[in-house]
């Protein structure tokens, strides 16, 4: 009672049992393979130390790549941010006049952002929310974009920024 030990070889338990997930093969470059939670189980079934340092093992390295993965795209996210700035600023010096009201600045503002989503992502952070269906201001499109679309979006705004200084209008 309580003792791990096998009665049947691998190759015995998965012909009898008609197991799948787990494959073994004889002879030189043979082996035992299993789908990772089979192996979980069976190193639960060695050892309780043995288990725990798999658990352990496995959430370090998962804890690894998503720092490695966020790194990077926070990174890209700030550029955007910054890009962005530089945007609304150029929008503000070359497009915003003393005649227009409030209401016509924050329009001509959302406009020339959605000119730039529209180039990323085909389609405006209006239209994105509304597929989503989410209210108010919160999120932002750009939030949901990947490494790569950050990139583009940053590139587009040192584009367009040159633009404005080269010519004072889009």
């Amino acid at each position: 009672m309580g003792d791990n030990a096998f009665t049947l070889t691998p190759q015995q338990w998965i012909k009898t049992t008609d197991a799948i997930g787990i494959i073994s093969k004889s002879g030189r470059y043979g082996g035992t393979y299993a789908h990772t939670d089979i192996a979980f189980e069976f190193a639960s079934w060695i050892s309780p130390e043995f288990k725990l340092y798999i658990i352990k093992d496995y959430q370090r390295l998962k804890k690894d790549e998503a720092n490695r993965l966020a790194i990077g795209w926070d990174i890209k996210r700030e550029l955007s941010k910054i890009n962005y700035h530089i945007h609304t600023d150029a929008v503000k010096e070359f497009l915003i006049t003393p005649t227009l009201t409030p209401q016509e600045m924050a329009y001509t503002y959302a406009s020339e952002a959605d000119i730039l989503n529209m180039a990323l992502f085909g389609k405006t952070t209006a239209q994105w929310r509304s597929e989503k269906g989410i209210k108010g201001k919160i999120p932002n499109i750009r939030d949901f974009a990947s490494a790569e679309e950050l990139v583009v979006l940053i590139n587009q705004s040192r584009r367009y920024e040159c633009q404005f200084d080269k010519t004072g209008s889009v």
